[in-house]
């Protein structure tokens, strides 16, 4: 029960970080999307994360949502996200992803056809292979393999179809094996139909034509060959004068029959079979063909016979059974012998280790006896194949399946006796230190006490100079090897199931052990391994209580570094809170209920404040009648002014803290304590008891909503921090508790919608968008009245500046999120967002700062927010807008303020990847502002920022003029050419331009087609 609890409350915490976090990716600001995005991808990654239904559908939502970002560096990780998600969804959430993003494969945008296919390629590479995951990876490549099929037979577009294409092949490649029960129909979708029933006319005409040559005479065998090449008796007729080797065009015909049999080998694998008979001799028949380039096209095409031809799973046990009758026959020459171990060897690299499992019985003692064979070469060569074998025992990139354990004794007592002698050649000696190091590496959890004496060896091998490098490489390799941690977390986790369910069977003096390996694992070099040993101990805390009486001065002292690590946070940081609530209500001996938070509050890193606050937080709860000594111990800490600030911070958070969980009540002091706190002249714990304060209402809403609310009614100089209180309740509530208090927020709220302040309207403005929320169908329309407008869109034709900024930001807003709901609409709303673009005189305003004058433009915010929306709806209402009027718009940008020219060189360059005709069209216009951009020079003696932020503007117009360089016919444009031939011959461009190339040196790459030289 008590796990069922823990669990439940571990999901919830989950539930609500990761409910934070997508919120943040909804943020208009780019920079709070993509740290969203990575905290969200980190936490993924974690494989002790649960996520629960309504968490998974969306997350997964959301990341769909983010491949359509208008930030590339979004988009990318809103890829990466997918990887670890799909084995932390159920089968429904998968195929929503597939169904999306095959159907983004239709999409006109390239942009979101491309990140889509790189999100299809990422789903397929982290399909599961085992038994139990076989029924979602066959559902979904089916999906999969009938949408893309469909989509290609929908799109014209060629490049659709190859990346289709492309997908499926990985697809093919990887996961054969669940695609078997569709084969036929991938085989009946995929292969040109028109052409199949012709493929054994077009094979037998190649066959004969290849071995056209009238003129020549190879060898009398080849005179019943020759006679049926008898094409036109007209040719032997003609004398030998009136036909020389200069008129001689057969070549053609043989040298063109070949490349079509070559392209045959390459697109019909499903021919092959026959291929070996019809086209493989005719090939090797040919190898004495007289013409060079003829020659040299029969070779590539055998070649690309041999490279198609590829051991199935049905040809494993032919193979296997040869190479074992070749390495066991006692006729077999040495050679021989060494040939076969060879082959086996670039065998076991190219083929996956499940190929050869099956037949591992079979296959080592040969190998074994073959590594203590008394001839080097053979020695040498086994050993290489036994490094592979040990790999194919126990792959550590997989998990399950086959055990290794009756062979590892044969393999390592062959390999022992290898390294440890010294009277043998260098080879093998080296080959002997490799295979040890990898037995170690995959089997080191089977050795046992052996281990100890095989580093011993590895250490007297570093002592010696001729084996020391492969020494090194070995035990990199070993120290490199995920398997000791696997081995931690498996042993932990097998550990922790034995206390939870057989605690009766198990003596503390057991338990001993276990505990004194601990300590040195609870650490933040490795939270998850810190996380499975701390719930290890509470699982003992709570079954084996009688355990803990000597943890006090061991375990103890780690789990408290580890509260005041700063990267503590997510499952680590619940496990360790229940933990602490164990291990008080264990009633150990000589372990008491102690706060964390007495530690010198000095030394903690301030990212851990609230980590301490948590534990603290559940300490109270798990003792009750130590509460009012703790919240009494807390307030004294906040009202003594002599105090440290980061002590009063912390005591803050502690309260909110132990607020969260409803212990204090309407404690009327610590309302006094607050008030008070926020008084102080730090802003620190001003801030500290915003939060604090949101967190008590979050526990006692009856008690202190009504003080939160009186308070911002009363005190209109604190209302800032107390509006984050404010949204700190909204947020965390559940819609239920707040449904009788809405109506008296949201009054509140429309009372102080127009204060002077822009930041406590701003967060007003986010506390009626979170409290509509709470009851949409009611609140939102209500919200949509108080515009006087009733139209949100039509306050962009605002007279004040500010109300159509912010009118901006939210059609910004609309155009990323909902560009469906703008759509329509956008003949009527650009002539407002282009007048938003233009530099107005009158907001201009020269301001005297001592000696100095400083001009001060009121109307940029608002342009650079009009530049931010043209930029939103070039991904997602292109199709709505006319391009040469917006390039105008982009070519006055590229004039204007730092900031702006920023935007403008970013809107250029994905134009010219979009609408190369129309910027072609504008280039002539478009090349000045870049050419000035690029060749200004900051005035010496100028501040290092100024510096900085030219040299940012060089390099992003840079970008631009590469993206241009890049449109197909640009060369047409002199001014273009002009300006690329100054930038090759100017050394300080030059370096700007190849820097924002990737450093290659290849100046000018992708405008060849343009006389660089």
């Amino acid at each position: 029960m008590f796990s069922a609890a823990k669990e439940k409350t571990k999901m919830s915490s989950v539930s609500y970080h990761i409910s934070n976090l997508l919120e943040k990716m909804t943020s208009t600001d780019k920079d709070f999307r993509f740290m969203a995005t990575n905290d969200l991808m980190l936490e993924l990654q974690k494989d002790s994360i649960k996520l629960d239904e309504d968490s998974e559908r969306k997350v997964v939502t959301m990341l769909l949502k983010l491949l359509e970002d208008k930030n590339g560096e979004v988009q990318n990780l809103a890829v990466k996200c997918l990887a670890p998600l799909v084995s932390k969804v159920k089968e429904p959430q998968v195929e929503t992803m597939v169904d999306t993003l095959c159907s983004n494969m239709m999409s006109d945008k390239e942009q979101l056809r491309d990140i889509s296919s790189m999100g299809l390629k990422t789903v397929i590479a982290e399909l599961p292979l085992s038994s139990s995951g076989l029924t979602l990876t066959a559902s979904v490549c089916k999906k999969i393999t009938y949408q893309l099929i469909g989509a290609m037979g929908k799109q014209e577009d060629v490049s659709v179809q190859l990346e289709a294409l492309d997908i499926l092949s990985d697809m093919l490649g990887r996961l054969s094996g669940a695609l078997v029960s569709f084969h036929s129909s991938l085989l009946s979708s995929l292969l040109p139909q028109e052409m199949s029933p012709h493929v054994s006319t077009v094979t037998q005409l190649c066959l004969k034509f290849m071995t056209f040559d009238p003129n020549y005479n190879y060898d009398d065998a080849e005179d019943d060959e020759e006679d049926s090449m008898d094409i036109e008796d007209g040719l032997d007729e003609e004398s030998d004068d009136e036909y020389s080797d200069d008129d001689d065009m057969s070549w053609k015909v043989r040298r063109s029959s070949i490349k079509c049999l070559e392209a045959l080998i390459n697109t019909r694998r499903d021919l092959l079979l026959s291929f070996y008979s019809s086209i493989c001799p005719a090939l090797l028949a040919r190898f004495k063909e007289r013409e060079e380039n003829v020659r040299a096209d029969v070779f590539a095409a055998f070649s690309t016979l041999l490279r198609q031809t590829r051991a199935g799973p049905s040809h494993h046990g032919l193979i296997v059974a040869g190479i074992v009758f070749s390495l066991t026959d006692k006729s077999t020459s040495s050679t021989m012998r060494i040939d076969a171990l060879s082959f086996f060897h670039v065998l076991l690299l190219s083929h996956p280790p499940q190929a050869f499992q099956p037949h591992m019985q079979l296959l080592l003692p040969p190998v074994v006896a073959c590594v203590e064979d008394t001839f080097y070469k053979i020695t040498s060569e086994a050993l290489l194949v036994t490094q592979q074998l040990v790999r194919v025992m126990r792959p550590l990139e997989q998990t399950g399946g086959f055990d290794p354990k009756p062979f590892v004794r044969e393999v390592f007592s062959a390999t022992l006796k290898r390294l440890k002698a010294t009277d043998i050649d260098q080879e093998v000696k080296e080959r002997a230190i490799s295979c040890m190091g990898h037995m170690v590496c995959h089997l080191g959890d089977y050795l046992g006490a052996e281990l100890k004496g095989v580093l011993a060896i590895f250490l007297e091998r570093l002592k010696n100079e001729i084996t020391r490098l492969t020494a090194v490489r070995t035990i990199t390799l070993i120290a490199a090897s995920q398997l000791k941690r696997a081995l931690k977390l498996a042993t932990m986790a097998c550990l922790t199931a034995l206390v939870t369910h057989h605690a009766a069977s198990i003596k503390p003096a057991a338990l001993e052990p276990v505990l004194s390996e601990l300590p040195a694992l609870v650490d933040e070099s490795d939270m998850h391994v810190s996380q499975v040993s701390v719930t290890l101990l509470t699982c003992v805390s709570k079954a084996c209580p009688s355990s803990l009486a000597k943890i006090s001065s061991s375990v103890l002292p780690g789990v408290f570094r580890l509260v005041h690590s700063p990267l503590l946070q997510g499952g680590a940081l619940a496990a360790i809170v229940a933990f602490l609530q164990a291990l008080v209500s264990s009633k150990t001996s000589n372990l008491s209920y102690s706060s964390p938070s007495s530690a010198d509050s000095a030394v903690i890193h301030r990212q851990s404040f609230q980590s301490v606050a948590r534990c603290v937080a559940a300490l109270s709860s798990a003792c009750p009648r130590e509460t009012p000594g703790t919240v009494s111990g807390l307030i004294q800490e906040v009202k003594n002014r002599g105090s440290p600030e980061s002590a009063r911070v912390l005591a803050l958070l502690c309260l909110g803290e132990v607020g969260r969980s409803g212990s204090l009540g309407g404690n009327k002091e610590v309302q006094g304590v607050i008030l008070e706190a926020f008084s102080t002249t730090s802003e620190e714990v001003k801030t500290a008891a915003s939060c604090a304060l949101g967190s008590m209402a979050v526990g006692s809403l009856d008690d202190f909503l009504p003080f939160l609310l009186r308070e911002i009614s009363s005190q209109p100089r604190r209302q800032y921090l107390l509006l984050h209180s404010l949204k700190e309740v909204i947020s965390a509530c559940p819609a239920s508790s707040l449904s009788t208090h809405v109506e008296s927020i949201w009054a509140l709220l429309f009372q102080n919608c127009e204060c002077q302040e822009e930041g406590t309207r701003n967060l007003v403005a986010e506390c009626l968008g979170k409290l509509t929320l709470v009851n949409p169908a009611q609140l939102l329309p209500r919200l949509k009245q108080q515009l006087k407008t009733g139209d949100f869109l039509k306050t962009l034709q605002d007279k004040h500046i500010n109300v159509r900024r912010v009118a901006l930001v939210m059609f910004n807003s609309a155009a990323h999120n909902k560009p469906s709901l703008i759509r329509g609409r956008l003949a009527t709303v650009l002539p407002h967002l282009y007048k938003e673009t233009q530099i107005r005189k009158d907001l201009i305003r020269e301001v005297e700062m001592g000696p100095f004058k400083h001009t001060v433009d009121d109307g940029l915010d608002v342009r650079k927010a009009a530049f931010e929306c043209m930029y939103t709806l070039l991904d997602s209402c292109l199709e709505g807008l006319d391009v040469l009027q917006f390039l105008d718009h982009v070519e006055e940008g590229l004039k204007d303020h730092y900031d702006i020219r920023m935007l403008t060189f970013l809107m250029l360059a994905r134009l010219a990847s979009l609408c190369p005709a129309a910027v072609l069209q504008r280039l002539d216009r478009l090349v000045e502002p870049l050419k000035a951009t690029c060749t200004t020079k900051v005035k010496a003696g100028s501040v290092k920022q100024e510096f900085e932020k030219q040299e940012e503007l060089r390099r992003s117009a840079m970008r631009a003029v590469a993206a241009l360089l890049a449109v197909p016919e640009v060369e047409r444009s002199p001014s273009m050419a002009d300006f690329a031939n100054q930038i090759r011959t100017n050394a300080d461009m030059a370096s700007i331009y190849q820097s924002v190339q990737g450093g290659d040196g290849g100046c000018f790459g992708p405008a060849e087609s343009m006389d660089m030289s």
